[in-house]
C-alpha cells in the first residue's frame, strides 16, 4: 500500500519540518491532527502500524460528551450544568477538576465543528444511561454514537487501513451487525420485518465480498475511524504508516521535534508547534504494567498488541510525570476466552448482553457471589480485583443459555456444544457437579444459588443491590416477568460456568497534563512543545467509569483542545477571548 508523502518542507539543516508532528492514530491522534489542520497548520500524522484505529477500531465507538447539540436534536436536552454535578459526585477530591472543567466547556464546540466542518458524524442516544445513579445522571443525551459509514466512499487502499473489529464479533466472516439487528439475523424468517433485514445486511455484505476482504457496512468504533480517516484525506493530512515514535529532540527545554523510526530507518522531523503524544496508552507495555497493575491483571490486554506505550516511554525519558490512574491504572472489562485449534486466543468482552439478565449470577473461587454482575462492566472487574475473585465464573441453567446466551454463545445456544467441547463453557448435570468442575466448594454454591433465588422471588437483592440503579434495569430483561428485570430463578440442570477474567480496555494511568493538553514534568509545569491526548494522557475521571464513551470523549475533545492551543486559537489567559469561548457564547 501507498502511504502520504511528507510535504517537501526542509529547514537550513536538512531535517524535515512541519508546524505539528501528532504520534498515533487512534481517535485522539486523528482528531487533533484533523482540527489542526482545519486551523491552517501543516501537520503530519505518523502511526506506528499499517493501519488506523488503535483500540477505538476494535471498540463501541460510544463517545461521551454532555451538553452537545446533538441532544437536542434527538429531543433529550442535556446540560454541562448535570454533567458537572454528576462528576463532582462520582470522582469526588479525586484530583482532576481543572481537565474535567476544560471537557465540560469544550464539549459542545468540538462536538459541534466536527460536525459541521468534517464528515466525523454522530447522533445522541435518547436512552444510554450514565453508569452510575447520582446528582445531574442522565438517562439518555450524553452518549453519543457514530453514524454508520460505507466504507465505500474510501479508496480500497484506504479501507484497507482501517483496523477491523475484533473477528469475535464479526459474523460470516467478515460483517458487522448492530445490537439491534442480532435479533433479526438470528431469527430471519420470524417475521418480515426481520426478513428484510437479515436480506439487506447479508444480502449486501456478499456484494461486498466480490471486492472486499470484509463488509464495507461500517459501524461502532470503526465508523468513527472511517469518518477520522475519510476527513483526514479530504483535509489532506500526510499519514507516514508504520512510523512510531522513538526519541523526542528538546532544545534550551523545549521539545522541537521527533525522531521517527521505520522501515527505511530513523527519520528526525522537527515540529514548530510541538510534537502530539497519542500512541495508546499503557495497554502492552511490560514495565509500566507491571509496575501499576495488580495481580491476575498484567497478561492480557484488548488494545493492539503494537500499543506499547511508546508515548510514556519518551516523554518520561525527558523528565514528564507520569499518574498511576487513580483509584485504578486502567478501565477494565470482564472476558471470557478459549484457544482457537490454530492456537490463537479467541476473546469475548462481557458488555451488556449477559451479566445483567434474569437469572445469571457470578461467584469467586469459593462459589459466592462477590458484586452486582448488572452493574458496568469495569466495576463488575473492579468488584474482581478487590475481591481476588480472578478468574470469577459467570453460571447460568439451560433455560438461560436458551433464551440469551452467553459470552460467544448466542441466544438460541446453537454453537453450545462446540463451545462445552473447546473448552470456553463448562457443563455439569447438577451444581455438586459443576462445583467440581470449577473447583469451588459444593455446599457454597448451593446456598449461593438458594439465596439468589429467594433475591429472585422478592425482586429484592439485599446483598449487592443488584437491579437498584438505572444502568442495572436498562441492561436486564424487563418481558421476563419478574419483579426485577436483573433477577430470574435458576432452575433445573444442566448447568453451565464460564470463567472470566479483567483485561484492560484502555488505560486510566498517563501522562500528567495541563487543561490544554500539555505534558507536566516533574514539577507540575508544562513541558514546551509537547502534548498528549487519548489514553496516552491521563484519564480526567482518575479511574472511574461515570458513563458509556468516557474514553473516547476526551480523547476527541482534548484532540481538539490541543489542536486550538498549538494553533493559538485556544490562549492561555483565562480573560482572552478564544474561539472556544465565542463558540460557546453563539451555540
Amino acid at each position: 500500500m501507498k502511504e502520504s508523502k511528507m510535504p517537501s518542507n526542509r529547514n537550513p539543516d536538512g531535517m524535515e519540518e512541519v508546524d505539528l508532528l501528532v504520534c498515533g492514530a487512534g481517535a485522539g491522534g486523528m482528531t487533533a491532527a484533523l482540527v489542526a489542520r482545519l486551523e491552517g497548520l501543516d501537520v503530519v500524522l505518523a502511526e506506528k502500524t499499517a493501519q488506523v484505529g488503535g483500540t477505538t477500531s476494535t471498540s463501541g465507538g460510544t463517545t461521551w460528551v454532555p451538553g452537545t447539540h446533538l441532544s437536542e436534536l434527538a429531543g433529550v436536552p442535556d446540560s454541562v450544568e448535570d454533567a458537572r454535578a454528576f462528576l463532582e459526585s462520582v470522582v469526588a477530591n479525586r484530583g482532576g477538576a481543572r481537565l474535567r472543567e476544560a471537557f465540560l466547556t469544550s464539549g459542545r464546540a468540538a462536538i459541534e465543528e466536527l460536525d459541521r466542518r468534517t464528515d466525523v458524524k454522530f447522533v445522541a442516544a435518547a436512552a444510554h444511561p450514565d453508569y452510575l445513579d447520582g446528582p445531574g445522571a442522565a438517562y439518555g443525551g450524553r452518549a453519543l454514537g457514530p453514524v454508520n459509514f460505507d466504507g465505500r466512499l474510501l479508496s480500497r487502499e484506504d479501507f484497507e487501513r482501517v483496523r477491523p473489529p475484533r473477528g469475535e464479533f464479526l459474523g460470516l466472516g467478515g460483517m458487522m451487525v448492530g445490537r439491534a439487528e442480532v435479533g433479526a439475523l438470528l431469527a430471519p424468517f420470524a417475521s418480515i420485518a426481520n426478513l428484510r433485514t437479515t436480506i439487506a445486511i447479508v444480502g449486501g455484505y456478499m456484494l461486498d465480498r466480490l471486492r472486499y476482504r470484509r463488509g464495507t457496512r461500517l459501524l461502532m468504533g470503526n465508523a468513527l475511524v472511517a469518518r477520522l480517516l475519510f476527513s483526514l484525506r479530504k483535509a489532506k493530512v500526510p499519514i507516514l504508516f508504520e512510523t512510531g515514535v522513538k526519541e523526542l529532540i528538546v532544545e534550551d527545554g523545549r521539545v522541537v521535534g521527533a525522531v521517527l523510526e521505520g522501515a527505511a530507518g530513523p527519520r528526525r522531523i522537527r515540529a514548530r508547534k510541538g510534537v502530539v503524544l497519542a500512541t495508546g496508552g499503557v495497554c502492552w507495555n511490560k514495565a509500566l504494567r507491571a509496575r501499576l497493575f495488580p495481580q491476575g491483571t498484567r497478561d492480557y490486554a484488548l488494545g493492539p498488541v503494537t500499543n506499547t506505550g511508546d508515548g510514556a516511554d519518551v516523554a518520561m525519558a525527558i523528565g514528564a510525570r507520569f499518574e498511576d490512574g487513580g483509584d485504578s491504572p486502567a478501565l477494565w472489562m470482564p472476558c471470557s476466552s478459549y484457544r482457537r485449534p490454530d492456537g490463537t486466543l479467541a476473546v469475548w468482552p462481557h458488555i451488556i448482553l449477559d451479566r445483567a439478565k434474569p437469572g445469571l449470577f457470578a461467584v469467586d473461587a469459593k462459589g459466592r457471589r462477590f458484586v452486582n454482575e448488572a452493574n458496568s462492566y469495569h466495576d463488575f472487574a473492579m468488584g474482581q480485583i478487590a475481591t481476588g475473585a480472578i478468574p470469577a465464573h459467570l453460571v447460568c441453567d439451560a433455560a438461560f443459555m436458551r433464551r440469551y446466551g452467553m459470552g460467544m454463545i448466542l441466544p438460541g445456544a446453537r454453537n453450545l456444544r462446540a463451545m462445552v467441547k473447546a473448552g470456553y463453557v463448562i457443563e455439569a448435570k447438577t451444581l455438586t457437579e459443576l462445583a467440581g468442575k470449577i473447583q469451588c466448594d459444593p455446599v457454597a454454591l448451593a446456598a449461593t444459588v438458594e439465596s439468589y433465588n429467594r433475591a429472585a422471588a422478592s425482586g429484592v437483592d439485599d446483598e449487592f443491590g443488584r437491579g437498584s440503579s438505572v444502568v442495572n434495569r436498562f441492561n436486564g430483561d424487563a418481558a421476563s416477568g419478574g419483579k426485577n428485570p436483573c433477577l430470574g430463578p435458576v432452575g433445573a440442570g444442566p448447568y453451565y460456568a464460564m470463567a472470566v477474567r479483567p483485561a484492560d480496555l484502555a488505560s486510566s494511568a498517563g501522562l500528567s497534563g495541563d487543561e490544554f493538553g500539555r505534558v507536566l514534568d516533574e514539577d507540575g509545569e508544562p513541558i514546551t512543545g509537547l502534548y498528549a491526548c487519548g489514553n496516552d494522557l491521563a484519564s480526567i475521571f482518575r479511574g472511574t467509569y461515570p458513563g458509556p464513551g468516557t474514553t473516547l470523549g476526551p480523547a476527541l475533545v482534548f484532540g481538539w483542545r490541543v489542536a486550538k492551543h498549538a494553533a493559538g486559537t485556544l490562549a492561555d489567559s483565562a480573560g482572552a477571548m478564544t474561539d472556544e469561548r465565542k463558540q460557546n457564547a453563539t451555540l
